[in-house]
């Protein structure tokens, strides 16, 4: 069973149409005209790219709280995994969705796939630098300023972001986060938090791709053999105390089975919720 600590109702709290949401997601898995990308594409990742977008909308609607009519920023887009199945829930009168990526090939796909038969939906590459996925990129993940207007969205997503980055870049985008969001609005980011459980594998049953080890007083846990950005942990508390220090309350989090635990996900979900009405 998910492991699931419910800090804030779904803002505002709302009844959700469950019959309706099934039907969604099976909509969405099953509709062969959505758009694809070519299941060879290295960047699509692992996994059915469809299946894994239809599931994650089910998480935003239900755990996230998010509505039709929300306005959306999608950091780390990638090729639209996330994108996709959203076209069939967002309102296309009254919601809007911007996804960026620093992965040109990736947002190239989206620009000519996606937003001509939905034109809501907006690309743009943004040039961050990132020693694995973008290592020539101009912009720096410490000085990060995102290209959009103070809060100016309800609903930002951050799906296998944190787990690719340092933690003093995680401190500037959770910043940006927490600027861009609407007052009351939400994120929804996925991360490996390493609680104890974690670390010292007590069921023996934790992921062997993931087999963390924390490297000096950093909060990081590296997995050997792999490029440290290639899959980051962060001591459990970390990420509590950084979405704090960036005006961001804690309102959800549900501990996924990579750390072998019983969960209907794999990484852990952690929802936050925009504090204050100022900047």
């Amino acid at each position: 069973m998910t492991q699931v600590a419910l800090l804030q109702p779904p803002a505002p709290a709302r009844l959700i149409d469950e019959d309706r949401v099934r039907w969604l997601i099976e909509s969405v898995r099953g509709n062969r005209f959505l758009p694809q990308p070519d299941s060879t594409d290295a960047f699509v990742g692992d996994g059915d790219f469809r299946a894994i977008g239809a599931e994650f909308l089910g998480y935003f609607i239900r755990l996230g709280g998010l509505r039709e009519d929300s306005r959306v920023l999608d950091i780390g887009c990638g090729i639209g995994r996330m994108a996709v199945p959203l076209t069939q829930y967002l309102d296309p009168q009254t919601s809007r969705y911007d996804g960026i990526d620093p992965v040109e090939g990736g947002i190239g796909w989206c620009q000519r796939t996606i937003t001509p038969a939905y034109p809501k939906f907006s690309f743009q590459r943004l040039d961050i630098a990132h020693e694995l996925y973008n290592p020539n990129g101009k912009i720096s993940g410490k000085t990060l300023r995102l290209p959009f207007p103070d809060r100016h969205f309800d609903f930002v997503i951050m799906t296998s972001v944190v787990t690719h980055l340092p933690p003093a870049e995680v401190l500037v985008y959770l910043a940006e986060v927490r600027r861009v969001l609407a007052p009351g609005g939400r994120l929804f980011m996925t991360a490996f938090v390493v609680d104890q459980i974690a670390a010292a594998n007590e069921h023996g049953r934790r992921d062997p791709r993931l087999a963390f080890r924390r490297y000096g007083e950093s909060p990081c846990w590296f997995v050997p053999n792999q490029p440290p950005l290639a899959a980051v942990g962060f001591e459990d508390g970390f990420l509590y105390k950084a979405l704090e220090r960036a005006g961001l309350s804690l309102a959800l989090k549900s501990l996924g089975h990579w750390r072998g635990t019983g969960a209907g996900h794999h990484q852990d979900f952690i929802v936050a919720k925009r504090r204050g009405n100022g900047r």
